[in-house]
């Protein structure tokens, strides 16, 4: 066995002091002193967190865009996730049109099981891009395939369905009890400000957000939040970035409505659409910023931190869909939609997060937004988000007192920058276990990649 000794455990019943014992991929024993047997490998973790292993639930790995490959690869990217204590993701499969959602499931199958493995655990949702009369076959078969989660968008014209659709859509995740994604901004009016906006001269990354305002994805998200409440079926508002979304969000649940969930992004709580006007030496840095919702106003950023405070957001995930700056984004010289969408978060989401509300947020409420929250939205739990004998030996031991900052030259994501450069960051993964694996130690993977499926 391996022996966690002497660490603050973050369990579903609050903090304790206590050992934890890993048994093959369980976790075997939970206990204020554990004795170790001959042969027991101990680990000393006086000081630390002990964390069920932490949950991104939107990541984009090794996926076509219709502009470029992504970045990171599955090899890549469960890599750099498990080294910031990320021992599960959840990404996008994507049924595009013309493709039925079972050869989407089987070839994201196999984009996971190439290269030399996966560090992190992976599941998948389902992305519905096209919309027809078997489609309630195709999702069933996605549900006994352990899917339990499918996204539809409300923008991008080759990925939308329409409010029919999506209603539709809805009655079969709510007869599946499955719940469905759904990417908040109206379509249409970013399609018309796009033109506007580069028909008046405005070609740079400044030209990003000014065509996607807050406005579309408030009227977006009030609008999933009707088609749901008329389905009754849950829904997921992913990467909610505005303070007018959180409006609309707040307005459905004071009429009662459930089933409810909001998840944002560290992007979203941290940065702000001045990121737009960095030149950098080639004046087009602010192309790194270039992601869909994009980056919002300091006022949104402020309200969205509330939110978390108060309770009000899910989980908080990346929406990790990383693209190089140099010879990827650059492609949009000229035209900012043709500036791949898209950023990278993957590996630094926790300590970006703890140091951020640090003094706000607890263990426990970071271990409630980054892992139990998943857990439960998204059919992991009691398996994975939660400390307890029998449960995934998926654990993140986190030492609050490291001090270090973030930075590409030393980051594991396979990408050229990050949006937290020069971030100093308060607390780190010092060690990392997945199905009872060692595979980080001080932020460094040991090679070791056991990730695999997880069926929900």
């Amino acid at each position: 066995m391996r022996i966690l000794a002497g660490g603050t455990l973050v369990t579903p019943e609050g903090l304790r002091r206590g050992d934890v014992a890993l048994e093959g991929e369980k976790i075997a024993a939970i206990s204020a002193r554990l004795e170790p047997a001959a042969g027991d490998e101990v680990e000393d973790v006086t000081g630390c967190w002990v964390f069920p292993g932490f949950i991104d639930a939107h990541t984009h790995l090794q996926c076509w865009t219709g502009m470029d490959w992504t970045a990171d690869s599955f090899e890549t990217g469960t890599c750099a996730a498990a080294c910031g204590g990320t021992t599960t993701i959840v990404d996008y499969a994507t049924a595009d049109r013309g493709v039925r959602m079972e050869e989407a499931l089987a070839e994201w199958h196999r984009r996971a099981e190439s290269g030399a493995g996966c560090t992190a655990n992976y599941g998948f949702h389902m992305a519905i891009a096209e919309w027809g009369e078997d489609g309630p076959e195709q999702m069933r078969a996605m549900r006994e395939a352990g899917v339990s989660s499918f996204k539809t968008y409300l923008a991008y014209d080759h990925l939308r369905l329409t409010d029919a659709e999506t209603l539709r859509v809805l009655e079969c995740c709510r007869d599946l009890d499955a719940v469905l994604c759904v990417h908040c901004e109206n379509g249409d009016v970013v399609n018309e400000l796009q033109r506007r906006v580069l028909a008046e001269g405005v070609t740079g990354p400044e030209g990003h957000p000014l065509s996607r305002p807050a406005e579309a994805e408030a009227d977006a998200v009030s609008r999933l939040l009707y088609l749901a409440q008329i389905a009754g079926a849950r829904v997921n508002v992913v990467h909610l970035s505005t303070e007018l979304g959180l409006l609309a969000v707040r307005a459905a649940r004071a009429r009662g409505q459930r089933g409810i969930y909001v998840e944002t992004c560290p992007q979203y709580l941290t940065l702000d659409e001045t990121r737009y006007l960095e030149g950098g030496a080639d004046g087009f840095a602010g192309a790194k910023y270039v992601m869909s919702p994009p980056l919002r106003a300091a006022s949104d950023v402020r309200a969205l931190r509330g939110a978390v405070l108060a309770g009000e957001v899910d989980s908080i995930a990346t929406d990790h869909c990383s693209f190089n700056l140099a010879g990827q984004k650059d492609r949009g010289r000229g035209d900012f939609t043709k500036i791949p969408n898209g950023g990278p978060g993957i590996e630094h989401r926790p300590a970006v997060m703890a140091t951020t509300f640090e003094g706000q947020l607890g263990p426990r409420e970071l271990c409630r937004l980054m892992s139990e929250g998943p857990a439960r939205v998204f059919g992991m739990w009691p398996r994975k988000g939660r400390l307890a004998v029998g449960a995934d030996a998926d654990v993140c031991v986190w030492d609050p007192s490291a001090r270090w900052v973030i930075s590409a030259a030393t980051q594991h994501q396979a990408v050229d920058y990050t949006p937290w450069e020069g971030f100093e960051a308060h607390g780190r993964a010092h060690l990392v276990y997945v199905g009872g694996e060692l595979v980080v130690r001080d932020g460094e993977p040991t090679g070791c990649a056991p990730g695999r499926y997880v069926a929900r």
